[in-house]
């Protein structure tokens, strides 16, 4: 039954891939411009235009050219880009060199800040320490991780000089120069993403906290720092996995204002050059990668629940 359950949220996985690529493909056929034109200029002629439309295919029905993207997609090729004249796919490569591991150091700095601070608040609940996290979670959410960006660019570059402001020597120049290169805008993607850890976390120990089993726990002689971080803590973990989940394709998905303020060649920046560029093969395949990465997450959370949640397990069976 578990095989059957996740077959069938496979499926629906690659049904919703299916819509959103024919989604993302309509809307941008329908951005006003023509690339051929874009890359032309004004100057122009019409035999120009229209044999550069031939060779980019969009002399082709609106069906023939979605078919052959998606086809295409499938065999792993996702075409040239019109600015840079190199494959989509080497592009995406190159940029996710430099947004998978900002997103993962962005997840690893929220998760140790916000998961200790939700616990610690759910065990002194009503307390002092409980009313300072609920202030700090308020403050991480509502400032934005652009501006926090900018802050800690004029402390720690500008005015200590312990960072560099912007820009990455790659990961070729040592571990330690690229990974300097990230913390700064590591910790401007995690502060907004840990204030709303921050609080998943409390709710969900709070709530696991009035459950039967931890009562039972109390009675039996357990200390309360005992059933918080035995008991309670590990059966809290299902929306706390959800949010990470959801967390991640964020990070990625959101980085393009951060990538901008630091100069990071990722992802973010990327689709943001893309569409200054009118370069719409680029565009449509970054905005494709965004939604499956979401879908893929969402999947993978589904089965985090199964293997986290016994409940889940038996409600299958």
């Amino acid at each position: 039954m578990i095989l059957l359950l996740i077959a069938r949220r496979f499926l629906g996985l690659l049904l919703t891939l299916l819509i959103v690529s024919v989604l993302i493909f309509v809307v941008m056929d329908l951005l006003p411009g023509d690339p051929a034109s874009v890359m032309l200029g004004t100057s122009a002629t019409p035999e120009t235009l229209a044999a550069l439309q031939r060779q980019l295919g969009l002399d082709q029905p609106l069906p023939v050219r979605y078919v052959t993207w998606v086809l295409s997609a499938f065999k792993g090729d996702l075409g040239t880009s019109y600015t840079y004249s190199v494959p989509v796919a080497g592009l995406i490569a190159e940029r996710l060199a430099v947004t998978v591991p900002l997103s993962l150091l962005a997840v690893a700095l929220s998760m140790a800040i916000a998961i200790p601070l939700g616990v610690i608040s759910a065990g002194r609940r009503n307390s002092l320490v409980d009313y300072g996290a609920s202030v700090i979670s308020q403050v991480f959410i509502a400032v934005p991780g652009f501006w926090v960006g900018l802050l800690l660019v004029m402390l720690f570059s500008v005015t200590l000089g312990w960072m560099p402001a912007g820009g990455f020597p790659g990961w070729d120049n040592g571990l330690w120069a690229a990974l300097k290169a990230l913390v700064l805008p590591a910790i401007a993607l995690a502060l907004p993403q840990a204030g709303v850890l921050t609080r998943v976390t409390r709710t969900a120990v709070l709530e696991v906290m009035n459950e039967d089993f931890v009562r039972t726990a109390r009675s039996k002689g357990l200390s309360e720092k005992t059933a918080l971080w035995v008991h309670a803590v590990p059966n809290a973990l299902v929306p706390v996995v959800t949010i990470l989940g959801l967390q991640f394709t964020f990070l990625i998905a959101g980085a393009v204002l951060v990538e901008n303020v630091f100069n990071l060649p990722g992802l973010g920046r990327l689709a943001y050059q893309a569409l200054t560029q009118r370069d719409i093969i680029v565009m449509q395949n970054v905005i494709l990668f965004f939604s499956g990465l979401v879908i893929i997450m969402n999947f993978l959370v589904d089965l985090a629940y199964l293997a986290i949640d016994p409940r889940l397990r038996a409600g299958v069976r």
